[in-house]
């Protein structure tokens, strides 16, 4: 490498390796459907230096690798099977020092009929989307995240934005009570994966979140910022769960502006409007945060 010049960083992989597994434990059948990206790092860069590929490990080898596992092993979540790439990429090849990989999870379900389950007929139902990313390098010890995508949330009363800045470029005027509708973007990384169920902490995050957005069924809960209903997720979500070291989230606010009947009076009658709303996904309030355990965030400084 030219003098004065050094790596920030550097890898390989194959992206979108799209995977249906099915599970047939007699007439009853269950699918996992995955897009997996991998990414390898060696030690040497003599394939970048030199063009030696003597050390490279094929991505069409890694992409085919995601289907043998998942035929040897079967899938049980996102990040069960991270984690079993991730290990196997590194006991299979020594010139390997560090992987990542990432999987998102389609979301399917089950089909319901005449109040039964089907036994092998399935619904897509993009209400969110589970996604993970392991990262592992040689001797270390893997961190993982799972993710949640996509996750549309609206609620018509209980929700304010008042005693904002006052200045002359304000023109937005105190809101006593708003539509309320965001896309929840999320993940979080854990302390300590030994004997962890991914699967009830992906069912908890999402009921902490339903629970601080809606409030119970019939009374509702307040939100007097997007900020303040972000807080209150995820300092739930650290405190329900230990396994759980940090978190970030992403809502923005998909403005829905009540429409001006003013000019409609003698259409309409009674003007006043709160039944009608314009749409405004565009420009949005981007609110995000993260919130980390002091004792393990002062420990890694």
């Amino acid at each position: 490498m030219e003098a004065g010049l050094e790596w920030v960083a550097r890898g390989y992989g194959k992206g979108n390796v799209k995977l249906l597994h099915v599970r047939r434990e007699g007439p009853v059948h269950s699918i996992k459907e995955y897009e997996v990206d991998t990414q390898l790092t060696l030690e040497t860069d003599k394939d970048y230096l030199v063009g030696d590929n003597s050390d490279v490990v094929a991505t069409d080898s890694q992409k085919n690798t995601v289907y043998v596992l998942a035929k040897r092993h079967g899938i049980t979540s996102p990040e069960a099977f991270a984690l079993l790439l991730t290990d196997h990429f590194l006991a299979q090849y020594a010139q390997v020092t560090n992987v990542a990989i990432s999987v998102r999870a389609y979301p399917w379900q089950r089909q319901v009929v005449d109040g039964r389950a089907h036994n092998h007929s399935f619904i897509f139902c993009p209400e969110v989307e589970h996604t993970c990313k392991v990262i592992k390098k040689r001797g270390g010890v893997a961190e993982v995240w799972t993710g949640l995508e996509g996750m549309r949330l609206l609620k018509t009363t209980q929700s304010s934005f008042v005693n904002f800045v006052q200045d002359e470029f304000r023109t937005l005027p105190d809101q006593e009570d708003r539509i309320f509708s965001t896309v929840v973007s999320a993940s979080w990384r854990y302390t300590d994966i030994a004997n962890i169920d991914f699967g009830r902490t992906w069912i908890t995050v999402l009921k902490v979140i339903k629970d601080n957005f809606s409030g119970p069924a019939d009374s509702g809960i307040s939100s007097p910022s997007v900020q303040h209903t972000l807080y209150n997720i995820i300092k739930d979500v650290l405190l329900q769960l230990p396994e759980v070291s940090q978190m970030k989230m992403t809502m923005p606010n998909k403005h829905y502006f009540n429409i001006d009947m003013s000019k409609f009076e003698n259409v309409v009658g009674n003007i006043h409007n709160n039944e009608v709303f314009l749409p405004v996904d565009k420009p949005s309030g981007m609110i995000s945060g993260t919130l980390g355990r002091k004792d393990l965030t002062r420990a890694k400084l």
